[in-house]
Parts: C-alpha cells; structure tokens; sequence
C-alpha cells in the first residue's frame, strides 16, 4: 500500500486537474500514467437528458451508477438502471446510455484497456 509521503504526481492525480475534462465528464487514459495502467474510465457527470450515443468496444464496458438513474441500450434492449446498480456490456455490443432521472447522473464506465476504442455506430 502506497502511503501520502511515497506517492507521486504519477499515482496521485486530480480529477478536475490532471484528466481530460468536457463539460459531462473526465477521461483517464491508463496508457499515460504510472508507467501504464490496463484500465480506463470515465467520471460521468450527466445531466437529465443527456447521455452519449450509440457506439461499442472491442472489450466489455462496465458502467458503476453511484447517483440517478439511466436508460442503456445493449443491442437495441432497453436497460433501466438507478444508483447502487452496475451494468456490463458485452465486447462488440453496440451501447447508449442518457440519464433518464430528474438530477445529475454521476456514474464511472470502465474500460479494461489501456487505450479505449471506440467505434461510433455512424462509421461503423
């Protein structure tokens, strides 16, 4: 276990800081820390409504609701899923979430890669 004094800017990073941040949410690409890490995710921080369109992975996707709720679609079925869920997403699933609840959805979807890949379902 890493202690606060043995950490440094490569295991100790600021969310809003040192990721990659858009208005809905923060990146971190695990190939670009700590010498590489084979993970990478997403802090979502969505607002009703909103969501990211459909698109799949060559690896399974898993998303961790922590707050609000969400409507995926895995495939073309629907999916409802509230805070305290998780949902998994099968390698090659074509995948859309929007948060269907009246208040912020913040969830992490996880990527067990290094590098995400992503192909939208427009170029396909």
């Amino acid at each position: 276990m890493l202690l606060p004094e043995d950490m440094t800017a490569s295991t100790l990073l600021t969310a809003s800081t040192d990721l990659r941040t858009t208005t809905t949410a923060q990146r971190f690409d695990g190939h670009a820390h700590g010498g590489g890490v084979d993970i990478s995710f997403f802090l979502n921080h969505t607002t009703p409504g909103g969501g990211v369109n459909e698109h799949r992975h060559p690896y399974p996707e898993v998303f961790v609701l922590f707050d609000g709720e969400a409507t995926f679609s895995i495939d073309g079925a629907a999916v409802a899923a509230q805070a305290g869920q998780i949902v998994v997403v099968p390698a090659h699933a074509t995948h859309a979430f929007r948060n269907s609840g009246t208040g912020r959805l913040e969830m992490i979807s996880i990527h067990p890669a290094a590098e995400m890949v992503t192909v939208w379902a427009g170029d396909a």
